[in-house]
Formats: C-alpha cells, structure tokens, sequence
C-alpha cells in the first residue's frame, strides 16, 4: 500500500493542502486557515492526470510534411516526436525567420494566467528567452481592464497604481451608507487574484458592511451579481446602458443643486463642458431621467431617488471591470469618475469611487507589504507591440494602419507565433475569425500542459510540467502572503519544466550563458527567495532561509496599509499630491482626449449606443449575451476538472436564460440549446432562471472551444461564448476588448446532440 502524504500547493484561487498517494495528486482541499477556500482547487487532479495531457512533444502532420496548407490549423492530426527533433525543428525555424524577416517577425502572444509560482511563471520565461536572441514583437494590456488601462492616465492617473490605493472595505463597513454598483460585486470572481490568494477576505468584508447598515445597489442583468448577504436592491438596465444611466443621474444631481461646485472648482477641469453636454445645451439633447429610462429601461423615477440617495449620505460608487469590456467601454468609468466628483465625496472614507472592486480577491482587502523577488525577463530590443486584442487584425492585416492613443500605428508581419502560459481561443472574441487568422503565420509554438483548443492550432507543441510538477514559491501580486510550492509528483509523461526546455534551445542558438547566467532553476529559485528576503527585512520581515521555508507552511504578513482611503492625500492637499495628469487634476474634460479628434471618444465622457444595436441587429437577435467569469475555475483552467465537469448541464456549459424567453421558444430546464448569430453558433445546456433579466442570457465564459467544422459556422458544441462575440474594439483611443456587446438568438436543438470532443487529445499518425 502506498504512503499518502499532504503537501502544500498554490494556485491563483488560493492555497491548497494537495494529498498525493502512488504518485499522483488524488486530491487537493482548502487551507484551514481561508476562510472561504475556493472549490476550484477540486479540478486539480482530474486535469493533472486526464486524457487531455500533452505527453510527448508533437508535430502538426501537414507543417512536418513541408505542405503546412494542406490541412488547416485547428483540425490536423500530429505525429510524435522526440525533444531532441521538436527543440532541433525550433531552433532552426528561429534561426530562419530571424535571418529573412528579423525579431520582428517574431509575436510572443504569452497572455494569460498561467502558474503562481514567482519563478515557473510563462511569459516571464518565454520572454526572457527570446530577448536572449533578439527580442520579439509583444502585446499591451489585457483582456479585464484594458480601457481603465488606456483611458484613466489622461483623466486620474495610472490605473494599476489607483487599484493597489483602493479604498479598504473595513473602511467602507465604517462609513459609507450606501455601496452603488454597477455590475453588481459577483463573489465568484473574488475566488481568484493574479499571483494567488492566501485568505479569501471578500465575503467577510461585505457581511460586515451590512451588518453596520451599508445598503448595496445593484445595477447589472444578472441579479446574482450581487450576493444574497448584501441584500441588494436590484436595478436591472439594459446591457451597455451604464452611462446613459449615469448620466441621468448625473442631470438630477445638477438639476436639483445636489451637486458639490466647490469640489468640482477645486478638484477637477472641464466641468463646465460636461454640464453643457448634461442639459443639452451642446447637442439639443437633455441627459435627464426620461431620457435616461429610454436607453435603459428603468424607470425615470427610480433614476431620481437613487441619485438623491446618493447625494444624502457617504456613497461609493463601483464600476465593474465587466462595464468597460462593453462597445464605448471607456464611457462608463469616465462618467463614474464625473458622477463621484458632482457628489465631492472622492478622497473621503467610503466614498468616492473605485473602477474594478470584485475584478479579484485581493482589490480593497489587502496588499502586498513589498514587491517580491522574480526573474529578470532582460530587455527587448523591439519596441514594436500590439493592443492586446488585436491579434487578429494583426495576423490578417500585416502593414496595415490603426488608430492607438492618438496615433497612427502599423501592424507587424507575425512569421513566427510562440504562445505559453494562455489560451486564447477561450479568451478572444469571434473565434471563428481567430481560427482563420491562424492560418497565417508561418509557424506556430505552444507550450501547453493540456490539449487545448490553442494546442490543436499550434504546429510545435511541447509538452511543459503543470504547476504541482515542479518547486516554487507562491505570492500574489496584490496579496500579503509567501507559500511554498514543493513539487508533488513527477511530470506526467515526457513534460518538461520550461526553463530547462529554453536552456536548451538556448544552447543550440548559442546563447546558453545569456539566458541561464550558469543557474538551474533550483540556483534561481534560492536566488529570488534571498531577492525576497533581503526586501523584507528593508521593511521589518525576518524571512527563514529558502529549505526551511519550502518545508513550512504559509508565511502571512502585516497589512501595509490597512485603513487606506483612495486619494485622500491629493483632497487634503493638492498642491503637494497633485495627480499625473496634465492639470494635476481630476479631468472631467481632457483636451489631450479631445485633440486626439476620435469619432469614438469624445473630450469628455458621452453615449454611444452599443453597435449591433445601432446597426439594427436587435430585430434578427432579440437576446442581449452576457458573459463572464464561473466559479468552477479561473477562464478556461482545469476546464477538465471534477469541479468543472459537475457543473455542466447535458455535458456542455449552462446558460441562464429568464422563464419569459424560454417559454417563447420552447426550452426546457436541462435541455441542449443553440446559441447563434451573424458570426457563429454554440450548443449549451439550457439553466431557465430569474436571475437573469428578460430579454438577456448568460453564458459562462471558459468552456474550451470544440468546433465541429462540417457543422454550420463550425459550431462550437460545448458552449463558448466567444463564437459569438464581435471582434470589434471600445474605441480608438484604447482598442480594448469589448465582448460584452454581442446580440444573439437562442433555440431548442432538435435531434440528438453531437459529444463534446473538448477534453480528448487530437488525433495521432506516424511520422510522412
């Protein structure tokens, strides 16, 4: 009988007591001292050891062949191959793209969540890899908050920096009377935070604002956005109506002098041009409550009450980072900022504003004391990049112009494809389109632990070590804990651990010492940890020496900040915290913006209804489609995992569709449905619920893309949304995602389903 053991492990939803026994992970539980340990950690072994492993390293059979058109990517067989011939082919088609098109022929995609650990982290080894041999052509951005990332700059300040000085919710538990929230505060995406979670604070923070009697509004289609514990009022508007929303609000705070002109006087510029654009006077057009209610949906008198209750005590007000993942996305975060300075309540404990509060775990509950020790990814000698969502356009449109922050930019040529560590056919929109843009490159790499959808489109895909394969150590970007991440099991198959596969391309191209420095990845690990430690005790952390931490348990440190209030220090005293925009102050109106002269975004925040709608698509796709994170795993992760798998409905992901619209259609609870519009077409198995408003479906996002090419529009037959998702951007001024804009149509399927394919591996043929 085989000895069990416990062992700790780390993941972005937290810390997990990992059981092993024969040598396989059999479990993996919660650490005892979360207090809202994440179930995600149950998908662990189910996907560590399933059918869909990559085992060896594998070659697209028609790209081996020397006839890569012969059958597109996406839907060839591979042939298997040793890591001798898969790193040799490697080299060589580096060394080749190089020679005829330079580094710029090269777009390291690498986006994505991939590992936890500081060390065995995916984009941060890839890059460092190819700036050994002459950089790469990257992305900017991501897909969550791209548009807070591109468009606060120019009216606050550094988004990221005001995410980390996010007002604390004990703070708001004290003194806020009201918490607005527009798309809701959904617990399940709180499961998870970049880099990893050791506490789960968020349910606890918001149990305790209602016990100290803060109320919670909740402006989203899906009323489980907000948490039953909140008792929140439920305020659906229409999908894409946030700013018309408040904007009407906005009208009756100034047209019932509930607003605050000394704070606007002192505080920001450009006021005078949004209040013109409120009342009409610049466009004909009064932004008030009726006209309000015409794009959302909500009753002009509701509008009223909700602004004078704003305006009546301490209020803050939450953007969603779903809201700006919308057409004209940029919109609602620039009018949340507006409508938190008529209130003048920005800089004061619990009011004010926050862009991005539910986006993970961590934001407004904790920090990190200092920054932890990494891998140095070098320097890039290409500065050419991309939006992050223009991968397409990029593949289908080399040489071709785009607008970007007031530019005129142009795409790069992209020979030669390297994806680790991400998925993008679960994360990018129109899957379809993205399909036929792979089929342009040169060659495709991808690094993967499991045969997904990107794998499938890869022509060299290598087979690296998961997470519980190999040692590391865990600390979130945003999180105040270290935890050691021994490895568990030996990779399964011939899976590598992937700093040890580019130490050996490295060594064929010639530039072992530049990317290795003489380290292993052991030499590394100690490197960083001592990195670590030597920043703790410059903040007062005496941290154990690298062997007694790994044998430990979890590492917690003091909050740095723990009653922190966002901007406080620039409403005390502006002249010596002014803010790193062109006036130092809040930008109600920017002319940096409005000398851009986009047709997408004006100088200061305005309404732009949602595209399919204004191209008359609603009549033809009654059904707005709603999107978003699950909370059986982070994205597509472990798709394959127990945890995921009890959640789908006739084996294919749910979608909640409202007892009104399924009635019309004939659909059942359980039944398989089909999702569909211009651009695509999914099957998902039907959830009828009154959760989600009428006139709206929900479709969770993650669900690893299984197309049936000889079906219509290669229908997707396991459920992602993002076969129906336009490809198209917020504005020109951040080309950031904006997939939650899509209309679609919904009916029963007749006859008998197809399987879902999603979770086998592709087929195999010997070597041509």
């Amino acid at each position: 009988m085989s000895e069990r053991q416990t062992k700790l492990t780390a993941s972005h939803w937290g810390v997990g007591l990992a059981t092993i026994e024969g040598g396989r992970v059999v479990s993996v539980a919660g650490h005892p001292a979360d207090p809202a340990a994440s179930e995600i950690n149950a998908n662990i072994p189910g996907s560590l050891h399933g059918r869909a492993r990559v085992r060896r390293p594998a070659v697209r059979k028609s790209w081996l062949a020397g006839r890569p058109g012969a059958v597109p990517r996406g839907q060839d067989s591979f042939v298997e191959v040793s890591w001798e011939r898969a790193l040799d082919l490697i080299a060589a088609e580096l060394t080749r793209v190089r020679a005829a098109h330079g580094n710029r022929g090269i777009f390291a995609g690498s986006y994505g969540w991939s590992s936890a650990g500081r060390f065995h982290h995916a984009q941060s080894q890839l890059k460092r890899f190819l700036n050994t041999i002459g950089g790469f052509v990257r992305s900017e951005g991501n897909y969550s908050y791209n548009a807070a990332l591109g468009l606060m700059p120019h009216i606050v300040g550094p988004y990221r920096s005001h995410v980390a000085q996010a007002t604390r919710w004990p703070v708001i538990a004290k003194h806020a009377d009201l918490v607005v929230m527009f798309g809701g505060m959904a617990l399940r995406n709180t499961q998870v935070s970049d880099g990893g979670v050791s506490r789960h604070r968020m349910a606890g923070n918001l149990a305790a604002c209602v016990e100290n009697g803060v109320s919670f509004v909740n402006i989203s289609p899906l009323r489980s956005d907000a948490a039953e514990v909140l008792r929140a009022e439920w305020m659906p508007a229409r999908p894409g109506s946030d700013t018309a929303l408040m904007l009407g609000l906005a009208h009756t705070l100034l047209r019932e002098g509930l607003h605050d002109p000394a704070f606007l006087a002192r505080y920001t510029v450009g006021f005078d041009r949004i209040e013109a654009y409120l009342t009409g006077a610049a466009d004909g057009v009064a932004k008030d409550a009726d006209w309000a209610e015409a794009q959302t949906g909500v009753a002009a008198e509701r509008i009223r009450a909700l602004a004078r209750r704003m305006a009546a005590g301490r209020t803050m007000i939450s953007v969603a980072a779903g809201v700006q993942r919308t057409d004209y996305g940029e919109q609602p975060m620039w009018m949340a900022v507006t409508l938190a300075a008529m209130l003048g309540q920005i800089g004061l404990p619990g009011g004010g504003y926050t862009v991005g509060y539910g986006v993970n775990a961590n934001i407004g509950n904790i920090e990190r004391p200092f920054r932890w020790g990494t891998i140095s990814q070098g320097v890039n000698p290409v500065t050419d990049f991309i939006p992050v969502a223009m991968i397409s356009e990029m593949l289908l449109n080399p040489g071709g112009s785009y607008r970007y922050q007031g530019e005129t930019r142009t795409f790069p040529e992209a020979r030669l494809v390297w994806w680790a560590g991400g998925n993008p056919f679960h994360h990018h929109q129109d899957l379809n389109r993205l399909h036929r843009a792979f089929q342009t490159p040169d060659t495709v790499i991808v690094n993967e632990v499991n045969w997904t959808a990107t794998a499938r489109h890869a022509d060299i895909v290598l087979p690296v070590a998961a997470a519980q394969e190999r040692t590391d150590f865990g600390a979130g970007k945003s999180d105040n804990a270290l935890v050691p991440m021994p490895r568990l099991v030996a990779p399964v198959g011939e899976a590598r651990v992937e700093y040890d596969i580019y130490a050996d391309l490295a060594a064929r191209l010639g530039v072992a010492e530049d990317f290795t420095e003489g380290k292993t990845a052991d030499g590394w690990l100690h490197e960083i940890w001592e990195l670590t430690r030597s920043r703790g005790r410059e903040k007062g952390f005496d941290l154990p020496d690298w062997e007694s931490f790994l044998a430990g348990d979890v590492i917690a440190l003091d909050d740095p900040s723990p009653d922190q209030v966002f901007l406080a220090g620039y409403r005390a005293d502006l002249e010596a915290h002014p803010l790193p925009t062109p006036s130092g102050r809040i930008e109600i109106f920017s002319e940096t913006i409005a000398g851009f002269d986009l047709p997408d975004c004006k100088g200061h925040p305005a309404w732009f209804p949602p595209r399919d709608l204004a191209a008359g698509q609603g009549a033809a796709y009654p059904l707005a489609l709603l999107s978003g994170q699950p909370k059986t795993r982070l994205h597509s992760q472990l798709d394959n995992g127990a945890y995921s798998l009890s959640h789908k409905v006739a084996g294919r992901e749910p979608v909640l569709i409202h007892p009104e619209d399924a009635q019309a259609r004939g659909i059942a609870e359980g039944a398989v449905v089909e999702l569909y519009n211009a651009r695509g077409r999914c099957l998902a198995g039907a959830r009828v619920t009154d959760e989600v408003h009428p006139g709206c479906v929900f479709l969770w996002t993650g669900a690893w893309w299984d197309p049936d090419f000889a079906a219509p529009q290669a229908r997707d037959r396991h459920g992602n949304p993002n076969v129906l998702t336009h490809d198209l951007r917020t504005s020109s001024l951040t080309q950031s995602p904006a997939a939650h804009s899509a209309r679609v149509e919904v009916r029963r399927f007749e006859g008998t389903p197809p399987p879902v394919e999603a979770h086998d591996p592709p087929a195999f043929d010997a070597a041509p």
